[in-house]
């Protein structure tokens, strides 16, 4: 489907999550004429999700750039030009290709406002695939929220569906700060209405749904599978709300410990790793605030400590929905 001029429609669009990101470079690219994007592949070939499909087309060489294959070069460059008045959008091609670049992403880009005392500002925003279950080969199945989340300067923002990728994006690019903005490639196909006149904050947790008796907290690709729990939870009299993570850095604590105080239980749900994973500080700060209305321990449902797995073995190693149901069970028993 060709999204480029779909906010000109009178109805809301339904469509998947690449459009919708699409859609939101386009009407970006429209909006500013200092924002421009830069990737590998991204002109032609539109990505290799295709999320950049036809912006070449639209916008010209000298707004959506073919980068050479080096991400360093593509942040650096970014970088530069930030500094020289542009709102750069850089692509990485998937999330195992990100580290070549942490040097510039936390030396220089996370830093130079601080550094600086405030008279530079770097409104980048690193669009960044992420997360597994879409049977990918090595390095191309990753979560590494963590390191940017723990790396002061930079916005970490994440999505969960058409609507709230499309106005977290549009957000994303509006910010003067660094943006970290992943995209939970195992959702690029779901789909959904999306309206382009609603506005969303990068800095909030969502309430999704109320419960009674547990909180589910999720962000990205695991915000359908809180949802899918709860579905079942319900079935068998079991009150469960659910909390979006929007913001992955900084945290939304006032939403997140409002709502853990309210119900006394909660569970954290990401695909990283377990050990050192963003769940470790939100049950921390969890814990911290709400700790007098607590019930049970906070806990969570990660990945394993390992490398993501081949792909024959994805379904074992993510948290799916019937490790959430375990852990439910056992909180709700404490």
């Amino acid at each position: 489907m060709n999204t480029n001029h779909m906010s000109a429609l009178t109805e809301q669009p339904v469509i998947n999550m690449s459009s919708s990101i699409n859609l939101a470079l386009h009407d970006s690219l429209q909006a500013d004429e200092r924002t421009m994007l830069i990737g590998e592949d991204i002109g032609p070939l539109g990505g290799v999700f295709r999320v950049t499909a036809g912006l070449l087309k639209t916008f010209g060489e000298s707004r959506v750039v073919n980068s050479p294959l080096g991400e360093a070069g593509i942040v650096g460059t970014a970088i530069g030009l930030a500094m020289s008045g542009y709102r750069p959008v850089c692509e990485i091609q998937f999330d195992g290709f990100v580290f070549p670049a942490m040097n510039q992403i936390t030396t220089q880009l996370a830093k130079l406002h601080h550094r600086s005392r405030g008279t530079i500002r770097l409104p980048i925003v690193i669009r960044i695939p992420v997360a597994g279950g879409i049977g990918a080969i090595e390095h191309h199945s990753e979560s590494p929220e963590g390191y940017f989340a723990q790396t002061p300067g930079l916005r970490v923002v994440t999505c969960s569906t058409p609507q709230n990728a499309y106005s977290l994006l549009r957000a994303s690019i509006d910010s003067d700060d660094p943006v970290i903005f992943l995209e939970p490639k195992s959702r690029y196909w779901d789909r959904g209405v999306v309206d382009p006149n609603l506005s969303m904050s990068i800095d909030t947790a969502d309430l999704l749904c109320a419960g009674e008796d547990i909180v589910l907290i999720a962000y990205g690709a695991t915000v359908k599978t809180a949802l899918e729990a709860r579905a079942i939870l319900a079935d068998k009299g079991i009150g469960a709300a659910v909390v979006e993570l929007c913001s992955l850095a900084p945290l939304d604590l006032e939403t997140l410990v409002s709502v853990v105080s309210s119900v006394g239980r909660a569970i954290v749900i990401h695909e990283s790793s377990l050990t050192g994973g963003l769940g470790a500080e939100i049950a921390a700060r969890v814990t911290e605030g709400a700790f007098y209305n607590l019930e049970a321990p906070v806990t969570r449902v990660t990945g394993f400590d390992t490398p993501y797995p081949p792909s024959r073995l994805e379904h074992g190693w993510l948290p799916n929905v019937e490790r959430v149901l375990e852990a439910v069970e056992k909180t709700l028993d404490i």
